[in-house]
């Protein structure tokens, strides 16, 4: 695969594509905040700290970070994360985001998430967005972002190297877990246009993304006819929502 700017100023090849879920492909802006809200309540905690603090990250690191003694760290854990589940009121995908999964074969693309796998369903459901083969979620890997441990198993699952991999990433810690182990990354999203976390490119969404599929690979365009690739490039030009 050939990933390239609207201009095709600069063309990245990958064999493939590996996804944040919150942020990046889905924006699940106001049921995290509505969560950590409430944990900030229960504990007389500051919210603004907290939301600065536990973007892309998972979730029990974070309630062990800024839980006060005495709290089950387990117990809060579970309850979050149960209103999370019992949340999507106002779950989008990320524009593009739909439009440019549903081109990609099984095999050339993962979902790498902080979030639990019931969680991560739950939300890639209620956006529209395909749920992958392969989708590493928090209790497939012993250490979290900003670790690269999910990103590597995701390359081991694909069978690619991590150099063959390109991340598209919204936060702080994702991105540096994609750099950690090894892999070019994008970053996505407003918020993360001035991160100091080494990246490629930035962009909004993907609505402007060129994506152009190999020689060997089946493409399936957005007239959802699959068609063989006889040519070097076949760009699909604005992936709008």
């Amino acid at each position: 695969m050939i990933i390239s700017s609207n201009d095709f100023s600069t063309i990245f090849e990958a064999k493939a594509l590996l996804f944040d879920m919150d942020g990046t492909l889905v924006d699940s802006t106001p049921v995290v905040e509505r969560t950590w809200y409430r944990f900030a309540e229960r504990h007389t905690l500051d919210v603004k700290n907290i939301l600065a603090n536990s973007h892309g990250r998972r979730t029990a690191e974070t309630v062990a970070f800024f839980a006060p003694p005495g709290v089950d760290i387990k117990q809060e854990t579970a309850k979050l994360v149960a209103e999370e589940i019992a949340d999507v009121d106002g779950i989008t995908a990320v524009n593009g985001a739909k439009q440019l999964l549903n081109l990609l074969l099984p095999y050339r693309w993962a979902v790498v998430t902080s979030a639990n796998r019931e969680l991560a369903i739950r939300r890639m459901t209620a956006a529209q967005l395909p749920i992958p083969d392969i989708l590493i979620t928090a209790e497939d890997v012993e250490h979290g972002k900003p670790a690269p441990d999910g990103y590597l198993m995701a390359a081991e699952k694909l069978q690619v190297s991590p150099e063959e991999c390109l991340v598209f990433e919204d936060a702080v810690a994702g991105l540096a877990a994609a750099n950690a182990a090894g892999m070019r990354v994008f970053a996505v999203g407003s918020h993360s246009k001035m991160v100091k976390q080494e990246h490629e490119q930035w962009i909004l969404d993907f609505t402007h993304l060129q994506l152009t599929i190999a020689p060997t690979d089946t493409l399936l365009d957005s007239s959802n006819s699959i068609q063989q690739i006889n040519t070097t490039l076949v760009t699909t030009r604005g992936l709008q929502p």
